[in-house]
């Protein structure tokens, strides 16, 4: 690889010897204040399994170890393994962690009460959703985060940052920013600020098919300053809803009219819940919600 390139993807650091790979999200944080603050928003306890992603060199885990009975950690870089194992080698603390190495997204996460992780940023999204649709239920998590990205995990409606990950997220989840964390604050220092937020999963969650719900979100959000009626004006949205109308039709005997159209089903159920005007940016979860219910009772459907 060529030098300029090189120093692109990677910056080498004195701290172990070790040259970390940015391009993996390799920040590793170092000042101690900001990871005893997040173990301490944690609330560990001694009967604790934690979740953690991303250990790095382990400046977090060998906190965590004597104050809980067992730490999970995820990592993905074999180097980075062996340092953290040899921080633990010989201690008392050796038999508390165990090491999966691997990616945590293509893996099943273990049993754990609660997740503390300082997460590589670019796995920030899909990783919240399988923590969140995990089960059993966890009792917390002490994530840390884009700036940007924890801003939209807790936007509220009518925000600029509104969107159908903050819909989403907090539909399953109360979502809180503890803190936020400057780019000093790391090893190497990334090119954003931070935020460390705290997660606590709706237990029970809503009686709904999350499918459906996400199925709905994606259609409404691709415009969301537009009106709810305008999303569902798409060709390719159409032909979506209709061959699930006619599935559904075709599980329950109910036979079409010859003169059958998608489009005045979906406006009718629009007008009747005084749905059409609304614009999804500035709708709550309950208004999410009712609008699902009205398709769904409707026999229209998001998922196949």
């Amino acid at each position: 690889m060529p030098k300029k390139k090189s120093q692109k993807y990677e910056e080498v650091i004195q701290n172990h010897g070790i040259r970390f790979n940015t391009t993996l999200g390799q920040h590793v944080l170092k000042n101690p204040l900001v990871i005893n603050s997040m173990l301490e928003k944690a609330a560990l306890r001694s009967t604790d399994v934690v979740l953690e992603v991303g250990p790095g060199t382990g400046n977090m885990t060998v906190k965590m170890l004597p104050k809980v009975k067992k730490v999970v950690a995820f990592e993905i870089d074999s180097r980075l393994v062996a340092e953290l194992q040899k921080r633990v080698q010989c201690t008392p603390m050796q038999q508390r962690l165990q090491i999966l190495v691997g990616d945590v997204l293509k893996s099943e996460l273990p049993f754990f009460d609660i997740c503390v992780a300082n997460l590589p940023y670019k796995i920030s999204s899909p990783f919240v959703f399988k923590l969140l649709l995990h089960r059993p239920f966890f009792r917390c998590a002490v994530l840390m985060f884009q700036k940007e990205f924890a801003d939209r995990l807790v936007a509220a409606p009518g925000s600029k940052v509104y969107c159908r990950l903050s819909v989403n997220v907090q539909l399953l989840a109360r979502v809180d920013i503890l803190m936020n964390v400057g780019k000093n604050n790391f090893k190497p220092p990334p090119k954003v600020e931070s935020t460390v937020i705290r997660l606590e999963p709706r237990n029970p969650p809503p009686p709904i098919s999350f499918k459906e719900w996400d199925g709905l979100l994606r259609i409404v959000f691709v415009r969301k300053n537009k009106t709810v009626s305008a999303s569902f004006k798409k060709s390719a949205v159409l032909a979506m809803m209709e061959k699930n109308y006619k599935t559904y039709c075709s599980l329950k005997n109910i036979e079409l009219p010859k003169d059958f159209k998608i489009k005045d089903k979906i406006a009718e159920i629009l007008e009747k819940g005084d749905f059409s005007n609304n614009r999804p940016r500035k709708m709550d979860i309950d208004e999410f919600l009712s609008l699902l219910h009205a398709f769904n009772s409707n026999g229209l459907h998001f998922s196949s």
